[in-house]
């Protein structure tokens, strides 16, 4: 398949926009479905124990504040909640485990130059890289969590600041999937804007409120992450 033409305008909507179009063209690749169902396998499994976790100690808290009546319900909304806001953090750490096989599914259709110089990144990497994007994340939901509660009277500051904060995040831990790979110097800046990856990361985390696309959120976004990096690496390239 010919690879695509690159636009000279990388930090447009129109360069996001194409970059996520061709990553939904994408989706019926052998190889991204394999990522697609082991991911999700996974994802929806660890979510499943924490959340039978956090209901455990959700409802056992409350009944030693003495809350008898509805204290399983709303422990349950309380796990749901929290469930909503693990997720997005569980999908992109499990994702880093196989994001090897989507960006090379990418580069092989569209980038097989760079596939052929990327380095592999080895398991103690992989696993660190993981464990560090999952941590930052947690750790910054749990720091925008009071600023969300004050804003809760206002109705939609808690989504937005929720939305704001993953953002930020989500682009970093895109990009880094595929520059990672390809960063030869560890000096070497990382080619994506912070306008760049809090656009990316912004469309990644709203995906990720829409039921059932959520399930493709993170696939896409590591998707159109590697056409924007790559992009934004050579784009004057033919």
């Amino acid at each position: 398949m010919a690879r695509v033409d690159r636009a000279a305008d990388y930090g447009n909507a129109a360069a996001m926009l194409t970059a996520f179009t061709l990553a939904f063209r994408q989706l019926g690749d052998p190889a991204v479905l394999r990522v697609l169902a082991k991911s999700q396998v996974l994802t929806v499994l660890i979510v499943a124990i924490l959340g039978a976790g956090l209901w455990w100690l959700a409802e056992r808290g409350l009944a030693m504040a003495g809350l008898e009546q509805g204290r399983g319900l709303v422990a349950l909304l309380g796990t749901l909640v929290a469930a909503w806001l693990v997720w997005r953090i569980v999908a992109l750490a499990v994702l880093q485990f196989f994001a090897d096989e989507v960006v090379q599914a990418v580069e092989a259709r569209h980038y097989p130059e760079a596939l052929a110089s990327a380095r592999k990144l080895g398991f103690s990497e992989e696993l660190s890289q993981g464990l560090r994007g999952a941590v930052r994340a947690l750790g910054w939901n749990l720091v925008a969590l009071p600023v969300a509660l004050v804003l809760l009277v206002t109705g939609v500051g808690p989504p937005l600041v929720f939305l704001l904060v993953n953002a930020v995040l989500l682009g970093r831990e895109l990009q880094d999937m595929v520059w990672l790979r390809h960063r030869h110097d560890p000096q070497a800046a990382a080619p994506l804007t912070g306008v760049n990856r809090a656009l990316l990361g912004g469309a990644v985390a709203g995906l990720m409120t829409v039921p059932f696309v959520n399930l493709l959120a993170p696939l896409l976004g590591a998707a159109a992450a590697t056409h924007l990096v790559h992009r934004a690496k050579a784009p004057h390239a033919a």
